[in-house]
């Protein structure tokens, strides 16, 4: 049987935790940072409901940290 060679969880000075966790902090902050980009380019205002496009940007965010950088 080949081992899976991607960590079922993370290890931080003996605390396991899951690889969700980082993964749901650096999409949040993106999507933040994002949302603040937009309302300073005032682009924000172009969007029916802002509230949805940020839980948008945050799951688009979600999808490309765990597809390109941390392998579940």
């Amino acid at each position: 049987m080949i081992p899976n060679p991607y960590p079922h969880e993370l290890c931080i000075s003996d605390v396991y935790m899951s690889p969700v966790l980082p993964v749901l902090f650096f999409a949040f902050l993106a999507a933040l940072i994002t949302v603040l980009l937009l309302n300073k380019l005032k682009l924000s205002r172009l969007f029916f409901a802002p509230s949805y496009i940020f839980i948008a940007i945050l799951t688009l965010y979600i999808v490309a940290i765990d597809i390109y950088w941390i392998k579940f």
